[in-house]
């Protein structure tokens, strides 16, 4: 078939059998993608068992709950923020931190504090080093912003999420920070590790098709958002790491590259309340005002909530 007889097709099967009422966006929707696959299926001359093959796939990828990742591992969410960031250019928002990937691993409800919060649950004590993160969020001309609502997640030194991983505890190494009367936040928490996809799931069953590593670097996931103010969805990936520019995910930006220092001196390490020598990382991080013609920074999606 040729596009025109395609489209003919698509429209007389879903949109001249309606017979009751019709959501319009759904309908354009499901009538662009489908006349786009069946143009692929000609082009591509996708047989049966290629097209059922595929369809089984997605069955098996939700039900391994694989499907948010998969978005991330082939650039679909990098995709959105590329596409975002056009937008806001295009309505004249500018600055601010940049934005990257949520990637599929949030979890609402993590315990909230006010300027500190201890992130892990001591699971891992003299197995990995101690990290504290820390910083100010302001607004794009530097003022304070208090009450920023800071929320940190990130992997332990396996590269397992709490609430994922059975085995850890409730909201480890999940944290709200209100930023304090400075606007600062600080987060004792351990050095995140880099993770791999499941090496026999479904998302590394396609990358392995494609010739491509399932690998992120080690990095810390943020919300960040206050009244008035455009909500932030970012991370910072480690410098130092094997795979800092070759990320899986795409996630990695210019401007959301962390270095870990490591920090010896006796002294701050007392004022500190530790024992020991441990790493530190200062993200700071800009917000920027609202706008009325601006495009939305929410983003309603499922999301895990403990």
């Amino acid at each position: 078939m040729n596009r025109q007889e395609i489209n003919a097709l698509v429209k007389q099967m879903n949109v001249d059998t309606a017979t009751g009422p019709v959501d319009s966006r759904v309908q354009e929707i499901v009538v662009r993608l489908l006349g786009d696959l069946f143009q692929a299926i000609e082009d591509l001359d996708i047989s049966q068992t290629e097209l059922w093959k595929g369809l089984e796939y997605f069955t098996d990828a939700g039900q391994a709950n694989e499907l948010g990742l998969l978005a991330a591992g082939l650039g679909l969410e990098h995709y959105l923020d590329l596409r975002a960031d056009e937008a806001d250019a295009k309505a004249g928002v500018a600055g601010g931190t940049p934005r990257t990937i949520e990637g599929p691993l949030y979890v609402a409800g993590a315990p909230e504090t006010v300027g500190f919060a201890r992130m892990d649950d001591g699971s891992e004590a003299g197995k990995i080093p101690t990290l504290v993160i820390e910083g100010t969020v302001t607004d794009t001309d530097g003022n304070i912003i208090e009450g920023a609502k800071v929320e940190v997640w990130h992997a332990n030194s396996l590269g397992n999420y709490s609430f994922f991983d059975k085995s850890q505890s409730d909201f480890n190494l999940r944290r709200t920070i209100l930023s304090d009367a400075k606007g600062q936040y600080v987060a004792q928490t351990t050095m995140p590790v880099g993770y791999g996809c499941p090496p026999e799931g479904t998302t590394q069953f396609v990358l392995d098709k494609l010739g491509r590593h399932g690998n992120r670097p080690s990095h810390v996931h943020y919300f960040v958002s206050a009244p008035g103010y455009r909500k932030l969805t970012t991370q910072f990936n480690i410098e130092g790491d094997k795979y800092l520019w070759d990320d899986f995910a795409f996630a990695t930006r210019d401007g959301l590259v962390a270095t870990a220092e490591d920090i010896t001196d006796t002294a701050e390490i007392e004022r500190r309340g530790l024992k020991e020598a441990f790493k530190h990382i200062t993200f700071n991080v800009e917000l920027v005002k609202d706008q009325t013609a601006a495009p939305s920074t929410e983003v309603d999606r499922r999301r895990a909530s403990a």
